[in-house]
């Protein structure tokens, strides 16, 4: 086994540690379950699977799903002022406070009654993810990540903390997500809720308390990868200006400049810093304008 690289062609977007999410309401603190549509419990039908936790709701606890709602206004600050700092420079690993409180829930359904990570009926292909991603079920020692590139999404794992022995357990083609979105309501800095093409969806979370989840800006918005040579010649000039002032840039890798949401474009540069178990590949990045200049920092593009 060896680091899994893309293929010739394809452009390695983001590399990040990964896991299952973890309910944060008083109802379901450190749960999680498995439905099918009609909020069956799935767990012990997934083929290969061993066996895992039961876990049972709260039902006092439901009589305020808002308790900790009022956290919400302080974190979006902090967000908004961590997101702020990173557009100065920062690799992007993290945001202070980001992770202080749950936010609001979107699907109190979802997150404040039951907190399903994997929602699919039989066939569908939320059924095919690895049980590896169950922070209850991965074996002592060995970490999973997330790899999100132009073309599809694969999830490793390797043992001992050594992404050196990667083994690939899972992939899909970014044609069969249909959807993913941030979902706010977290203990942790941000989880994402990927729906595919079938209609099943499953909801993944940075393990830990990670305050930030570098992966999601390239996982919740479609690839728009732009080549070097496409851009104008102040914009190459800029690009080329930026990356000469990267310390341990990977003079054999070219940036990889995507265009947001916003129509800025995102200049990330890779370096020689080996992949961490509990970060994954941290990338020091740059916006920049259309214009070919400073891009300022907008929250949509991250």
């Amino acid at each position: 086994m060896a680091i899994w690289t893309p293929e010739p062609g394809e452009t390695l977007l983001a590399r990040d540690a990964i896991a299952f999410a973890t309910g944060t309401a008083p109802r379901v603190p450190g749960m999680r379950w498995f439905r099918d549509t009609q909020r069956n419990d799935i767990q012990g039908e997934l083929p290969g699977w061993p066996s895992g936790p039961v876990f049972s709701a709260h039902p006092e606890a439901e009589k305020h799903p808002g308790k900790r709602a009022g956290l919400f206004g302080m974190r979006a600050l902090y967000v908004a002022i961590g997101g702020a700092l990173e557009s100065l420079g920062g690799t992007g690993s993290f945001l202070p406070g980001a992770g202080d409180g749950p936010g609001r829930p979107e699907e109190p359904e979802n997150e404040v009654s039951d907190f399903p990570v994997m929602w699919a009926d039989a066939g569908t292909l939320a059924r095919t993810l690895p049980w590896q991603l169950d922070p209850a079920r991965c074996p002592e020692g060995f970490r999973t990540h997330i790899i999100v590139t132009d073309r599809r999404v694969v999830i490793t794992s390797f043992p001992d903390g050594d992404p050196l022995r990667d083994q690939v357990l899972w992939q899909v083609d970014r044609s069969q997500i249909a959807r993913v979105r941030r979902m706010g309501f977290s203990s942790v800095g941000g989880e994402a809720k990927v729906q595919f093409t079938d209609g099943s969806w499953i909801r993944l979370a940075p393990p830990g308390s990670r305050k930030y989840w570098s992966v999601l800006r390239h996982l919740v918005h479609p690839a728009d990868v732009v080549p070097l040579d496409a851009l104008t010649k102040r914009q190459r000039e800029y690009v080329e200006s930026y990356v000469a002032s990267v310390n341990e840039r990977d003079t054999s890798v070219e940036p990889v400049i995507t265009r947001r949401p916003s129509g800025k474009f995102l200049i990330e540069v890779p370096t020689t810093k080996p992949v961490k178990p509990d970060l994954g590949m941290l990338r020091p990045f740059w916006f920049m304008s259309q214009a070919g200049g400073h891009g300022g920092f907008d929250p949509k593009d991250l």
